[in-house]
């Protein structure tokens, strides 16, 4: 079943089209990759499931953007609804100028959800997921930003967890990460997609193979080939991937 597609979807920057023409299905509880040289539209694309890009001045699309069959950009959507269904992980991480404990419990806050034994379990949980728990079981009130690069990002994985989002949306989530937390997220990539939707944009090539069960390959802002990541790299049928490829 479908979960996002995006249907004949085009965006500019200005007078800058980054997007051309795109459509595209992804299946619910599924990994898709996407992948494409730099400047190829890969994170814009991204953004597009959650808004984000309309923060940008002059930005605009045309097309559709849909989530269960229901176009998101509608005047009817209340994009902070939208935004608890759909998380987000970028390629730096941001925790918030708060403590360990109160990244993880503010979405959960937002929602309204005030019972403490609640808050405190699903922190707990999340913190787990991401295999920082022990890490900073002793050191929850410490301030967030006191942590190393990895052990923000993966903070900032839990806290994207902790409100169960349907949808997750993670730009170059390893970029800051050492080979074994890499590994871990990895890991927790896979177990995910049993609970939500992921597409993850990379650069790493071995990840898309580790991670996803669908790979899209994004070139000048058009999604040139789409298929199953096991035959997108042992048999890519367009040239410009094989080009791509070859050079990685």
């Amino acid at each position: 079943m479908v979960k996002i597609e995006s249907r004949h979807l085009n965006f500019w920057y200005g007078n800058n089209q980054v997007l051309d023409n795109i459509s595209l299905q992804i299946e619910r509880n599924t990994v898709t990759a996407l992948i494409g040289p730099s400047g190829c539209g890969k994170s814009t694309f991204l953004r597009l499931f959650n808004r984000m890009n309309e923060l940008i001045p002059e930005s605009k699309h045309r097309g559709e953007v849909l989530m269960d069959g229901k176009d998101i950009y509608q005047a009817n959507v209340d994009v902070f609804e939208l935004r608890k269904k759909v998380g987000m992980v970028f390629q730096k991480p941001n925790p918030f100028p708060k403590s360990i404990y109160e990244n993880v419990a503010f979405g959960l806050k937002i929602k309204g959800i005030n019972h403490q034994v609640f808050i405190k379990e699903k922190v707990e949980r999340s913190l787990q997921q991401v295999s920082l728990w022990e890490e900073v079981k002793d050191k929850l009130s410490k301030p967030a930003l006191a942590l190393s690069v990895g052990q923000q990002q993966r903070l900032c994985i839990a806290r994207a967890l902790a409100v169960e989002p349907s949808i997750l949306l993670m730009d170059e989530p390893t970029s800051s990460l050492d080979p074994l937390s890499t590994a871990k997220l990895e890991e927790l990539i896979r177990e995910l997609k049993a609970e939500m939707t992921i597409l993850l944009v990379t650069h790493n090539m071995q990840q898309a193979k580790r991670t996803s069960d669908k790979t899209a390959f994004m070139y000048k802002g058009n999604i040139i080939e789409y298929g199953k990541t096991a035959s997108f790299f042992s048999n890519p049928s367009n040239q410009s991937t094989q080009s791509y490829l070859s050079g990685q």
